[in-house]
């Protein structure tokens, strides 16, 4: 499975960005699609994942509210909708994809992931 983060940019505070996520390849057998964000000198955070299905999401409490994640099945691409940025969302964010299936599961640990793309840079001034 390929994946390609793309919609990064440099925003202002309170804008919004969409990012995307494309995937490609064996993407049959994927069971998620989750979002990680690293910002400078600081460890990976996870966002939020979606199943490959899309009927259900979750995004940590650290931007409930004003992130929001969807796929398009036609376009095999998950989206992560971000509002309200803040500076303090400035980072790298990157999206991942597991080959597994376990609906107790939040998928939220990096490790859990067999594919990642590159990430794309979103910085938010203040």
């Amino acid at each position: 499975v390929q994946l390609q983060a793309s919609g990064g940019g440099l925003v202002q505070a309170g804008d919004s960005l969409r990012l995307s996520c494309a995937a490609s390849g064996r993407t049959f057998g994927v069971g998620y699609v989750g979002w990680f964000r690293r910002a400078p000198g600081k460890a990976r955070d996870f966002v939020g994942s979606i199943t490959w299905s899309g009927d259900y999401t979750y995004v940590d409490d650290s931007v409930k509210g004003r992130f929001t994640i969807s796929r398009d099945n036609a376009k095999n691409t998950v989206y992560l909708q971000m509002n309200s940025l803040k500076p303090e969302d400035t980072a790298v964010y990157y999206c991942a994809a597991v080959s597994d299936y376990d609906p107790w599961d939040l998928w939220c640990l990096g490790y859990e992931y067999d594919y990642w793309g590159h990430g794309t840079q979103v910085t938010v001034s203040s």
